[in-house]
């Protein structure tokens, strides 16, 4: 059932905005709290909203009406969009951060490639290691990121390498991993809620051996999974269940980046806070960069930050001729 505000207001930004004659779904009926009356409804269903139920604040159960009204259609304006990204990727380095003091046990990260997930997380673990490269030493290092296939027992002797409480082992693109049954349980293993996540290895092992990794240990670390999967769309029931399994021991960040737009201004921004800066490009330039990616963003291979880079670089050593070589490196042909 949707109810139409006759009356009502909800905080976005700090600011009060005034929600008379929107439809939501409704949630729950009007009840008294700490701040005032309020009714609560489903926000996800209407664009420029949190994707979760809200609290709408109202003055009493007369100032909405139900009915089979349509929900309220509200496209966010390029700058509520940008905001709502800035604040999703604020949240990532925050709970990063959480995780480097053990706060955060777990965390996936999900978002598509190109858009700075990895950035964001290595960022603030990079501070955390100042230490270890002041001193030149590999060993004081208390994180480590992990890129593409890894075996079970390569799993293993990595959890174990970074097992104490102040270690983050971060997984970046290694969704092998999810299809893989034996990783997949060491995987769960060091993710669990428990207060103590014991892992065991029980076959025997020569790797094990002479690695002086034991056949069971306590990890007490924390661990980031970053994946270009959006969890919700996985059709695979396989996978949707390994998925499924790892979730519900996480916590879980997606980066809500997943429309042609809503990437373009993810690149508009990062490139407006300073992506470019060390190029030492003239504005024109700049400026030139940035419109020819979005001039072709239909045909680009990949829309990404990345591709933004390949071509700043075009632009660097072939100031002159820079959009015919990049028409032929980072546009598809046909």
């Amino acid at each position: 059932m949707n109810i139409r505000l006759l009356e009502g207001t909800y905080k976005i930004r700090g600011k009060d905005v005034d929600l008379t004659g929107m439809v939501f779904p409704l949630v729950e009926d009007y009840k008294v709290g700490a701040r005032g009356g309020y009714v609560t409804v489903d926000g996800s269903a209407v664009a420029g909203f949190p994707g979760r139920n809200i609290k709408i604040m109202v003055s009493s159960a007369d100032c909405y009406e139900k009915g089979e009204a349509k929900v309220t259609k509200r496209e966010e304006t390029d700058e509520e969009t940008v905001e709502r990204m800035r604040e999703r990727f604020q949240m990532l380095e925050d709970m990063t951060a959480a995780s480097k003091r053990g706060d955060v046990r777990a965390m996936i990260v999900s978002g598509p490639p190109g858009v700075g997930k990895s950035y964001g997380v290595e960022k603030v673990l990079g501070k955390h290691d100042l230490l270890a490269d002041i001193a030149g030493n590999n060993s004081l290092k208390k994180y480590e990121v992990v890129k593409g296939a890894m075996s079970a027992i390569g799993l293993y002797c990595k959890l174990f390498n970074y097992a104490d409480k102040d270690c983050v082992l971060v997984f970046d693109d290694c969704d092998s991993v999810l299809l893989d049954d034996l990783s997949l349980n060491i995987l769960k293993a060091a993710l669990d809620s428990k207060k103590s996540r014991r892992i065991h290895w029980n076959t025997d092992s020569f790797k094990l051996r002479n690695e002086g990794v034991p056949d069971s240990f306590e990890f007490k670390g924390s661990a980031i999974f970053i994946t270009n999967i959006k969890f919700d769309n996985v059709k695979s029931k396989k996978l949707r269940d390994h998925l499924e399994a790892l979730e519900s021991r996480c916590h879980y960040i997606d980066l809500t980046i997943d429309t042609e737009r809503e990437k373009m201004l993810r690149i508009k921004q990062i490139v407006g806070d300073g992506m470019l800066d060390e190029y030492d490009f003239s504005i024109d330039v700049h400026d030139e960069i940035v419109d020819y990616i979005d001039i072709n963003k239909k045909r680009l291979r990949e829309l990404s930050l990345r591709t933004v880079l390949k071509v700043a670089d075009l632009a660097k050593a072939f100031p002159d001729r820079w959009e015919a070589m990049a028409e032929n490196t980072v546009i598809r042909r046909g």
